[in-house]
Order: structure tokens, then sequence, then C-alpha cells
């Protein structure tokens, strides 16, 4: 008997191993054991929360200026690139001015040509004036022979016509200088044109901004409509959004609404600005401008998030802090009679300091961390 009992002490250590180390490999919903005591304890309670829809939208400048020419030439050199900052009055582009260069100075040679007939025209009224004054006197005196018969009723007749065609002539000098005024202020005023259109050669900034989009090249050819910049004159910047149909009676111009940039994982208050008041027949959306607050590295372009809010819920929250991650498992202590154990955990949005708990927390439990 004393021979079987070695093999008989050494097959049960085994056994038991074999029948430990056997298993499913799945892991517990709630991992069995207790654990030491943590020095911080909490409880999951019930939090108020809004219900918000979230209402896509993009982020724009405030104000926008599109620069385009006002005649038609050919680009020479653009000045600026996309994200140059601007002061009001500095060049954006030049364009080709010869051809409006020499319709200027044609313009005043125009006006100097004006201007020598104004001169022209005065000389001769005052040459006409002058044989005005003296046919008047020849004719006055041949009345006064006439009437004491030294005179011929010819002579008279001779002194009539050149006193009738000398005052003709006073009157056409008279027009004439009329004329040669009025030229002259027709030329000037293709001198101004010709001076506008030659200063529409280089297009300039009507306002300090930075450079959004060069929509143009040096070469391309420049037309009264076609856009060749956009500038942002405003460093604010606003959030376009579309809000369907059935929220918009919730949401009014002065309204301040929260909206989420996941770029920059922020969340910030927004007051609406404008909301206009036609619908997508497409989308069955309201367009919703609301404006932003001055935030470092927020661009126009970038996507956002306009919250509306619906209703008010109860959730359950608890400190983040509380929480333990592992891997992509959420876990926390949790306080039982038998002890703190283990506890998988589902949660949802951040609140704070706070997380939404979706699932694995009842209100009103201890949590240990």
């Amino acid at each position: 008997m004393e021979k079987y009992r070695c093999p008989l002490l050494t097959i049960w250590p085994l056994a038991l191993l074999l029948l430990t180390g056997c298993g499913r490999g799945e892991a517990p919903e709630t991992p069995p054991g207790s654990t030491p005591p943590p020095t911080h304890q909490v409880r999951a309670v019930l939090t108020p929360v809004t219900q918000t829809y979230n209402a896509v939208g993009t982020i724009r400048p405030e104000t926008e200026t599109v620069i385009g020419a006002q005649v038609t030439a050919q680009i020479r050199e653009i000045t600026v690139t996309p994200g140059t900052s601007v002061t009001k009055g500095d060049l954006l582009i030049r364009l080709d001015s010869r051809q409006l260069s020499s319709r200027f100075h044609q313009a005043l040679e125009t006006r100097t040509s004006a201007v020598a007939a104004k001169k022209e025209a005065r000389q001769a009224l005052v040459a006409a004036k002058a044989d005005f004054d003296q046919a008047r006197a020849a004719f006055e005196r041949t009345q006064t022979y006439h009437r004491e018969e030294a005179a011929t009723d010819q002579q008279l007749e001779e002194a009539r016509a050149r006193y009738l065609t000398a005052e003709a002539g006073v009157s056409r000098a008279e027009q004439s200088l009329v004329a040669a005024e009025s030229g002259i202020r027709h030329a000037d005023e293709v001198v101004r044109e010709a001076e506008i259109a030659l200063g529409y050669s280089e297009l300039k900034a009507p306002e300090t901004g930075e450079v959004l989009k060069k929509m143009a090249e040096p070469g391309d050819l420049a037309l009264p409509g076609k856009p060749l910049l956009v500038l942002r004159t405003s460093r604010r910047l606003i959030l376009e959004a579309h809000v369907r149909e059935g929220l918009i009676g919730t949401v009014n111009p002065g309204d301040t609404l929260s909206v989420k940039l996941k770029t920059l994982d922020r969340t910030v208050r927004a007051e609406v600005k404008e909301i206009v008041p036609y619908a997508d027949p497409k989308t069955r959306t309201f367009l919703v401008r609301a404006t932003l607050p001055m935030i470092e590295g927020l661009y126009p372009g970038m996507y956002g998030k306009l919250q509306v809010p619906l209703s008010t819920v109860e959730v359950i929250t608890l400190p983040e802090k509380a929480i333990q991650k592992v891997g992509q498992l959420e876990l926390v202590r949790v306080k039982t009679p038998d002890g703190w154990q283990r506890r998988y955990i589902r949660t949802g949005n951040p609140m704070g300091g706070d997380v939404e708990i979706l699932s694995g927390l009842k209100p009103g439990e201890t949590v240990g961390y």
C-alpha cells in the first residue's frame, strides 16, 4: 500500500492545476473580488441636462470683400497671397495700364486744344467788338451827314450794312467763345474719366484685413464683375448653420447658444445674429448666423455645430477622475456590502469635469478613486 501513495499525491496537484487553468477565456461582466478601500469617495448623482439638436455649420468671416477690376485689362502683378495682412490703401493688384495711359494723354491733348480754341475765340471776340464799334461810329456819323444832306442814300445804306455785319460778327464770336468753353468742360470730363480709368489699373485694399483667397494669376485677363481676391475685413467670425424647419421657432435673433468646435475640442457661446427668413426647399432648413468670440486657431472654412436646445432630462453623472480606463474599457470602484469591487461602465458626453454614465451605475451608488 505504501508504494501507491506517492503517485497519488503527485497527481492531485497536477489535476488541481488543470482545473483552475481551464476556462472559457471570457471576462466576467463584473470582475470578482474586492479591492482595498480608495482614498476618495463620490456618489453617482442625477444631473439635469438639456438635450440639443446639433445644426451643422461652417465658420465664415463676419464681413468679406471681393476685389474685382472695373476695367478690362491684363493682370501684370499680384502683390499678395492668401494669409497676407493688408492695410487700407495697400496695393493688391496692378493691371496693364498702357492703353489707359494712352487714353489719358489723348484726353489731356484734347483739353489743351480746347483751351487754345477758347483763347482764339476770345481774341476773335475782341476783334469783332472793335470792328463793331468802328462800324457803329461810321454808321452814326453817316446818319448825321445824311440828315445834313452831306451823304447820299447809298453811303447811308453801305454804312448800315457794315454796322449790321459787324454786329453779326460779334454775335458769332460770342457763340464761338461759348462753344470753346463748352469744349473745355467736355475735355475736362474726358480727362477726369481717363484719369479715373487709369486709377483702376491699381487695385488697392478698401479696408484693413487679411487676404483669404486668390482667384487669378498674373497674365489672366481681368474683367468687370470677375472676382480676383477675397479679403476678410473683420477679424470676427460667424457660424453659418442650417437648422431644420421644425426647430426654427425655438431660435431667435439675440439668443445665446452653444457652438461645438470639434477641431479645437472646445464648446463656446455664440450670439444669434441673423436668421434668413427663407427655407431651403431641398434640405428643409433655415440658415442661421451666429457671432463667435475671438478664438485662437479658429479659421474660416472650419467645421462647427450650433447646439439648439430641445428638452431637459436627468442623467447619471460622475467625476471624470473617478473613472479608470484600461484600453477601450472603462471601470470604476463601487462600494458594495461585500466591499469595494471593480465594475465595467459605459460613458457618454463629457459635462465639464463630469461625465455622463450611460450604463453600469445607479443613482446614489458610491464610487471611490
